[in-house]
């Protein structure tokens, strides 16, 4: 290549998205924009024909020291293009398409939004309602930018995640009931009450049904409904007891008890954020303001 030629941006920013992910496979998973892997290895290999030199050892992956000097140099540029734009745009509109449950979407959402809409006030959000499975899949198929839901695992190559806050299990009982204590039921001989519950594939419900099994208990789901709304709504008229999760300061819904669950026995359940790649600037300052409300909630004397 004549040395006169100019260094192609392009190649430089493909190869800043491969030392980022450790290796082809993921950066293909976390460019911004469609491209596939043979492309990406393609023009990979044109820079290093172009520098004359190996950037990154294949298998297993690690960069060479001319990699790492290459991309030293680059990363703060390719880091900071998104945050740039954001700044330069101004006034333009912007778009975050979420998914969460009900009651997410409907008792946690709205003030953090407002603080957000602060900083960009043309922002338009799109809201999907939805449980973890549908949440994920809707990730997946890149129909949703941000997922609020359980976080049980490792999630898949190419999401990321952060836990946000730990929610205990609790007993919703009819508040005029005689239950007062989780002991009361685990001491019969069987449990006539007829159990509410999210269906048997939700993280509230497994989690329930796995303490049960560590008591030698027998509680298997006389109701099943879609939403945590729904089993209070149940519970509150009369047809039988709920299993949730204890949400520091939420309000308690009339003519309902809640029973906290031990920890111990009873794992609770994990919710955060789930995203796929780069994450830009304005879903940044929403999990700034979710990480912060989760610090508030999580201080029982502090103020909402």
């Amino acid at each position: 290549m004549p040395p006169s030629a100019a260094m192609n941006i392009h190649h430089l920013e493909l190869f800043y998205y491969v030392a980022r992910h450790g290796g082809i496979t993921e950066a293909v998973r976390n460019i911004p924009y469609g491209i596939q892997q043979p492309a990406v290895s393609g023009q990979v290999a044109q820079l290093e024909e172009y520098l004359g030199v190996v950037l990154f050892q294949r298998r297993p992956f690690a960069l060479t020291p001319a990699g790492e000097k290459l991309y030293r140099f680059i990363e703060p540029f390719f880091s900071n293009v998104q945050n740039v734009a954001a700044e330069l745009q101004g006034g333009k509109a912007r778009q975050v398409r979420i998914g969460a449950s009900t009651v997410i979407l409907r008792d946690h959402l709205p003030r953090f939004f407002k603080k957000v809409r602060a900083r960009f006030p043309n922002l338009k959000i799109t809201l999907r309602e939805g449980y973890q499975m549908e949440l994920e899949a809707l990730l997946q198929k890149e129909e949703i930018d941000l997922a609020l839901t359980v976080i049980e695992k490792k999630p898949p190559s190419g999401i990321h995640s952060l836990p946000l806050v730990s929610l205990p299990l609790a007993l919703l009982v009819e508040a005029s009931g005689g239950v007062t204590a989780p002991e009361q039921l685990w001491s019969r001989d069987r449990i006539q009450e007829p159990l509410i519950c999210l269906p048997a594939h939700e993280a509230i419900s497994r989690h329930f049904q796995q303490g049960l099994s560590r008591r030698g208990v027998d509680w298997f789901p006389g109701m099943e409904v879609s939403s945590i709304d729904l089993i209070e709504t149940y519970v509150a008229g009369g047809f039988g007891i709920g299993v949730s999760v204890r949400v520091p300061k939420a309000r308690v819904p009339d003519g309902v008890r809640v029973i906290p669950l031990p920890p111990a026995e009873f794992e609770p359940i994990s919710v955060g954020a789930l995203w796929r790649g780069k994450i830009p600037a304005v879903m940044q300052a929403l999990l700034d303001e979710l990480q912060a409300g989760a610090k508030r909630l999580a201080e029982p004397d502090a103020e909402q």
